[in-house]
């Protein structure tokens, strides 16, 4: 065997024991209730961490900071987290109702709270997959704070450059700079972080909030400013997970509250009995494509206008159009619950018996009996291992007078975005089975979404088997070549396929819960090709190029619900 194949086998077998390093580490760091993440406990973590090199995280495993990376952590982490010292993860546990006010991260749903000036609450709702990509970003935060004091520190007395001087009076004074005093500051903060001036000014404004607009350098202050206690002072940063949070992970407890909400509101509006269309997506292109075209008739002939008028309605500016399809949709059958348990995850309920065929561009025979009508219900994304947790619940009989009502679910359908790795942004990818990282178990299973439904459209369409991931923040180069050329021959990654599939499987086959020949539709478009330098996740967001695959894959799937 050539020297350079055994290397990239080495490296890609190095990389996923340090996944595997990482849950395991996290299982029991979260058993034990509290961490010091630079401590001896936080260890492991730190070395799994820097073993892996992300492709995320970028130049972790450098001297240099890795600015790219930053941002894409602090998109995902509350506001302010960087000045606080106790971090406690803790369930929901009322602070909803107090005079603390939720910070919700730029990225991510989930709701904080600041407590004093040293503390931040994160809430953890959506189970097991939200603690790691937590624990991950805050390993990778503190990782970089300390490149941060190793720089700046001259002596143990704690002595500091004279950079680190100057940047602090910046960030205490907090004045408004001008563009010269700016560029200053910003000279100061590349010679601590080891990156050069234009570097910095590239990425400065993406940091900057309307009250902030200095953010970048008060980022870079505090994370150093903190880091610099724990090697001076020996006062280390610390990380608790909440005793209530401990008892109840994994009980489904949101989600059980999630899917009875869901279950009531059918029985209340005599839907239950009905034909039950599950979908997973977005809270916008079922609606818009089914109900956009008679709202804002495109005049510029059938295919060219139908997919300009979806990116009309992507682009931030045009909330007024939004609003129009939104409210054009809740007098024609749509209800929209929006999420009180916790979950994190809105639905909406289409009840298929008040559509107007004549005015949709989609076909639709409406069945003679209105019983026979379908009830679409579309939920929003869950979040890793959170998608077990939720569609268990939903697919469960709902109890009535001390009988239970199976559901009549005849199709689930999962539309999302993933990494993949053949092809590039906005490709779109059909699974056949969903692989679950760091393990053997694969769920293969009949697609009903297939390649010739969504060629020939201006989308590439890829087919073949997609890798469920413990976290898309954990994911290298190594990794991904290996799950590419393998055997497994992997077309592509997300993280909650495989979820989804157990508990699909559990339904239909092992517990009779719904019909055992109920119909599976999985499609993802790309949001990015790790395997391209530059084109991971932190590289950006798609632009419009995910309209065109989001509404063909929308389209297509409610054309087979509705015919």
């Amino acid at each position: 065997m050539s020297n350079k194949k055994h290397h990239a086998r080495t490296r890609a077998q190095e990389s996923s024991n340090a996944i595997e390093r990482m849950y395991i580490t996290m299982r029991h760091l979260f058993n034990r209730g509290f961490y010091k993440p630079m401590g001896i406990s936080g260890e492991t973590l730190r070395e799994a961490l820097l073993t892996l090199r992300p492709e995320i995280y970028g130049s972790i495993a450098e001297e240099k900071a890795e600015l790219e990376g930053l941002l894409y952590v602090i998109d995902r982490l509350p506001t302010g987290i960087e000045q606080c010292t106790f971090i406690n993860l803790t369930s929901d546990e009322g602070y909803g109702s107090s005079h603390f006010k939720p910070i919700i991260p730029e990225k991510r749903r989930r709701h904080c709270y600041r407590i004093d000036a040293e503390q931040m609450n994160i809430e953890i709702t959506r189970g097991r997959s939200d603690i790691y990509d937590i624990l991950t970003h805050l390993t990778f935060l503190f990782v970089e704070s300390h490149k941060i004091s190793s720089r700046v520190l001259i002596d143990d007395e704690g002595t500091t450059t004279r950079d680190w001087v100057k940047l602090e009076k910046v960030v205490v004074d907090n004045n408004d700079l001008s563009q010269e005093e700016r560029e200053i500051a910003i000279t100061h903060a590349a010679t601590i972080l080891g990156r050069t001036f234009k570097e910095i000014t590239n990425i400065y404004s993406q940091f900057a909030t309307p009250g902030q607009p200095e953010r970048f350098l008060h980022i870079i202050y505090w994370l150093g400013k903190l880091a610099l206690e724990e090697q001076v002072n020996f006062n280390k940063r610390t990380i608790t997970f909440s005793p209530v949070l401990r008892e109840r992970i994994g009980h489904h407890i949101h989600g059980e509250i999630w899917a009875d909400n869901i279950k009531e509101y059918l029985y209340k509006h005599n839907l239950l009995e009905r034909p039950i269309h599950i979908i997973s997506a977005n809270m916008h292109s079922v609606m818009n494509t089914l109900f956009a075209h008679n709202v804002l008739k495109s005049k510029k002939g059938p295919q060219k206008g139908l997919f300009e008028m979806y990116e009309a309605l992507s682009k931030k500016e045009n909330e007024v159009m939004r609003n129009k399809v939104t409210k054009e949709a809740l007098l024609k059958g749509m209800a929209y619950l929006k999420d009180a348990s916790g979950a994190n995850i809105d639905v909406q309920v289409f009840d298929t018996s008040k559509f107007d065929a004549s005015k949709m561009d989609i076909k639709f025979k409406p069945a003679v009996e209105e019983q026979e009508n379908p009830v679409i219900l579309v939920m929003d994304y869950a979040f890793g291992e959170q998608a077990y947790e939720t569609i268990d619940e939903l697919l469960k009989p709902y109890k009535l007078k001390g009988k239970n009502v199976h559901l009549n679910v005849e199709s689930i359908s999962i539309m999302g975005k993933a990494g993949i790795l053949e092809g590039g942004k906005g490709d779109i990818m059909i699974p056949s089975a969903h692989i679950f990282e760091g393990t053997a178990d694969n769920y293969p299973f009949e697609n009903e979404l297939k390649k010739a439904h969504l060629e020939n459209q201006g989308v590439d369409v890829y087919e073949g088997a997609m890798i469920t991931v413990l976290g898309t923040s954990l994911q290298n180069k190594d990794i991904l070549k290996f799950f590419h050329n393998s055997t497994w021959q992997v077309i592509g990654l997300e993280m909650e396929g495989a979820h989804y599939q157990k508990a699909i499987q559990a339904a239909s086959k092992v517990r009779g819960n719904i019909r055992a020949d109920v119909k599976v539709r999985y499609a993802y478009y790309a949001s990015d090709n790790p395997l391209e330098t530059g084109a991971t996740l932190a590289s950006g967001g798609l632009g419009t190029s995910g309209v065109k695959p989001t509404y063909l894959i929308t389209r297509t799937i409610l054309e087979q619900i509705l015919n």
